[in-house]
């Protein structure tokens, strides 16, 4: 950043602190190989991910696999249909999900490794309600359809963690 970069650079040391190249012909100020795990963030890590059955953000997916030691991850994407976010924390024995869902859109939201009767929405239960539907125990992931609007989901971890 403090180098003017708007992508990720093929090479962290692309250039010297006095602003020469190391290498001039080793310089790709654009390079899809990192892109590549970017994308891989958006989907896996934060679980924003495109209906291919709805394609073009008008039904999202959201549907993040928290692992490898992290214990926080938040992006976004702009659409045009407006801001699509998911972000999540690992704390206290529970995941907390931050869901951001544009207008005109509908999103499926996938709580891994949660129970139905331990997953919350703004601090109710998912069945029963007319802003949800849908909330189903899926195997080990609880899944629940919603309209556009902002979702502030709750789930315990298995075991506590």
């Amino acid at each position: 950043m403090t180098k003017g970069a708007t992508t990720i650079w093929e090479r962290w040391d692309g250039t010297k602190p006095d602003g020469s190249f190391q290498n001039p012909s080793m310089n790709s100020f654009n390079h899809y190989a990192y892109g590549a795990i970017g994308d891989w963030m958006y989907r896996v890590v934060a679980g924003i991910e495109i209906d291919e059955k709805q394609p073009g953000y008008k039904h999202i997916l959201i549907q993040p696999r928290p692992g490898g030691g992290l214990t926080y991850a938040k992006a976004s994407v702009e659409t045009l249909y407006g801001r699509v976010e998911s972000g999540w924390k690992l704390a206290d024995g529970k995941m907390a999900l931050h869901v951001e869902v544009p207008p005109n859109t509908t999103a499926t939201v996938r709580l891994p490794k949660a129970k139905l009767e331990q997953a919350s929405e703004g601090g109710q239960p998912l069945t029963g309600r007319a802003d949800l539907s849908g909330a189903r125990q899926a195997g080990d992931d609880v899944v629940v359809e919603v309209g556009s609007g902002k979702y502030e989901f709750e789930s315990a971890l298995p075991g506590g963690k």
